[in-house]
């Protein structure tokens, strides 16, 4: 008896273990360093640090003109740069009580649905290549090759454009698209054959672009829809329901996945997304699964507002700026012979402009979710107070509530579905 209670005492105490996943892990997309409290293999507590690319954007935007926070806008969510800068800017129209020329707004839904694809095609190469599909990742670089060469074509940059502004946007759409070169690694043949769709002006490329996506888009779903690992892997993890996505704060694709048909662009429309002819994807239950159906459907419907948007760019010429030249700068053939238009040139520049004393909130319909910028103005040239409102920062905190009960593997998929980018969530 002795011996049985000495062998009792004597048996070590099971005690759950801590691992920390990230942020060197590839999977932890960025710097998200998150401790997990397992039980064998099974999550009881997901813990995410994060932190660690903070960069103080918020308060950066306090100490400069206004004009001058937009590049920052373009750091945030560095995979969606256009839909960052259009939140800021619709803020400050907001403010200034002013409203930017229809064609200036055509090209702004142009590039926030170009933005959108640019986005999910990332997040659906990431994704599927965390859970152990690579071939669809190197499809979705191949058509964001072709979107990034537009932002190159139109801003002079392929990922950081600060292209919108407040009036408008930087300049017109180019009347012809940039041309391959021949060179050691390519020869005459191929640049011909990569030059081919690229002979008329952006419009026609964009197009041409929009004939060639759907295709894509059933590779895709070839690949994985009904791919019988993908869907163990998705099926059933991380559920969420309507009523719990709404408690946590969900927008975008994480609250139309659990069934909630809740979309900026709809239900509060800005822009001239009224005018435009498109559905809302609504998932059913909920999980990883719905998720991806819910963006791959958005695919689908961003490239219909896109065909609208070329259509009519066609059809309506017209300016791209205003022509309030407090707010916006003068041609630049008028600065060098008119003192006036340098004058206003040179204090846009340098002091920018004043918005009224007031407070301000304006919101896009980002690729992750609501993206919200709030803004207190105490009628000086920079903001008084400026609180960005990013929708992986809400995800994020849910991460724990997702994970708990399921596998480490799962970990993996359910950060995948979220679609963080930690730009926004540590600002």
């Amino acid at each position: 008896m002795q011996m049985l209670r000495s062998m009792v005492n004597n048996v070590a105490e099971i005690r759950n273990y801590t691992l920390n996943f990230g942020p060197q892990h590839p999977a932890a997309h960025g710097v998200l360093r998150l401790v997990l409290e397992m039980d064998g293999e099974t999550i009881e507590r997901a813990d995410p640090h994060i932190g660690l690319l903070h960069r103080a954007t918020e308060k950066l935007a306090e100490t400069k003109p206004y004009n001058q926070s937009i590049p920052y806008m373009d750091r945030l969510d560095y995979v969606s740069t256009m839909t960052n800068e259009h939140g800021y800017v619709l803020a400050l129209e907001k403010m200034l009580g002013i409203t930017p020329p229809i064609r200036a707004q055509y090209i702004r839904v142009l590039f926030d649905e170009i933005t959108r694809i640019l986005n999910h095609l990332m997040w659906l190469g990431a994704h599927a290549l965390d859970i152990g599909a690579m071939t669809v990742f190197l499809y979705a670089f191949r058509e964001r090759e072709d979107l990034m060469d537009l932002y190159e074509a139109v801003s002079g940059a392929r990922l950081h454009a600060a292209y919108y502004r407040p009036g408008g946007v930087y300049r017109d759409l180019p009347e012809r698209m940039p041309h391959y070169q021949a060179s050691k690694w390519h020869n005459q043949k191929e640049v011909d054959r990569l030059n081919a769709n690229r002979q008329g002006s952006m419009l026609d490329f964009i197009e041409d672009f929009t004939k060639r996506f759907p295709t894509f888009v059933d590779e895709y779903e070839t690949l994985l829809t009904e791919n019988r690992i993908w869907k163990q892997r998705t099926v059933g993890i991380g559920v969420v329901s309507p009523e719990r996505a709404m408690q946590m704060g969900f927008s975008g694709p994480m609250l139309r996945g659990s069934g909630v048909e809740w979309d900026l662009r709809k239900t509060q429309p800005y822009e001239v997304y009224d005018q435009l002819d498109f559905e809302i994807p609504v998932g059913a239950t909920g999980d990883c699964y719905d998720r991806y159906l819910v963006r791959v459907e958005e695919f689908r419907q961003s490239n219909k507002i896109i065909e609208q948007c070329v259509k009519w760019l066609r059809e309506n010429p017209g300016p791209v700026m205003l022509e309030n030249h407090k707010l916006t700068p003068p041609k630049r053939e008028n600065m060098k012979g008119d003192m006036e238009s340098l004058i206003h040139h040179f204090k846009l520049f340098t002091e920018g402009y004043e918005l009224p004393v007031g407070e301000v909130y304006a919101a896009v319909e980002h690729p992750k979710g609501e993206f919200g910028i709030y803004l207190v103005s105490d009628g000086a040239n920079k903001p008084y107070r400026l609180k960005i409102r990013a929708p992986g920062f809400a995800h994020l905190a849910s991460l724990d509530e997702m994970t708990r009960g399921h596998m480490l593997a799962d970990v993996v998929a359910i950060i995948g579905t979220q679609d963080i980018v930690f730009g926004e969530v540590d600002r």
